[in-house]
């Protein structure tokens, strides 16, 4: 099983690259795969940045997080594996991603990762 691509991500020039501003987006059905069991691991993803030159495009987020439904990795990697290729391909001011994981065994987790200083 190959690790999902950043290459299906694209940006478009940021309308206001001299103001800080915040994007927020939420992934309300982010699946994808526990390595151990097998079974579907389900979150909730919001991502929040602040751009410097370019934003990411929306459809092509959807189609970049859809790779990760039959792949396998722990909370942890797949948080971060999503925030390495998202600052990759846009270099953000800033960047945070919070996976909020639906409980299994009566345990939540929530992983949360952060790329650079949040502007003031």
């Amino acid at each position: 099983m190959s690790d999902p691509s950043r290459d299906t991500l694209e940006t478009f020039e940021n309308p206001f690259p001299n103001r800080n501003f915040i994007v927020e987006t939420i992934a309300p059905e982010f699946t994808s795969i526990c390595p151990k069991t097998g079974h579907p691991d389900f979150g909730t993803l919001t991502i929040t940045y602040v751009a410097d030159k370019v934003c990411y495009e929306l459809k092509s987020l959807k189609l970049y997080l859809q790779q990760y439904r039959n792949h396998g990795a722990y909370y942890e990697r797949v948080t971060n594996m999503i925030l390495d290729d998202l600052v990759a391909v846009t270099n953000p001011r800033w960047m945070k991603i919070e996976a909020a994981f639906t409980p299994r065994g009566g345990i939540r987790t929530t992983v949360i990762v952060e790329h650079g200083k949040r502007p003031e």
